[in-house]
């Protein structure tokens, strides 16, 4: 996808995947599944043209593979407002100037 994107000089910007463990269906596995596609994102061999790190802007830092108590919606899986709004505060807006 990223590729096709080029070919066409359109910017393609990844996003992390966010934390969710206390989620009915989250598991060590999964996790692991979450932290290698995070990796992969954030390596230099991605693609991507710019990342929106959603994990480092909502985990826990204290419990990375949960969100920060006052970013959880109650669900383990979803941001409230204020998770949402340190999404955008991270966002470095300059990931939108460049030409691919």
């Amino acid at each position: 996808m990223i590729a096709r994107a080029h070919e066409r000089n359109i910017r393609f910007i990844c996003s992390t995947l966010t934390p969710f463990e206390g989620a009915k269906y989250w598991t060590p596995a999964e996790e692991t599944e979450r932290q290698k596609v995070n990796s992969f994102i954030r390596g230099d061999g991605s693609g991507c043209d710019g990342i929106v790190d959603q994990d480092t802007a909502t985990h826990d830092p204290a419990h990375p593979t949960r969100y920060l108590a006052a970013y959880d919606s109650g669900d383990h899986l979803h941001p409230n407002d204020a998770g949402h709004k340190a999404i955008a505060d991270a966002i470095d807006l300059k990931i939108f100037m460049a030409a691919p």
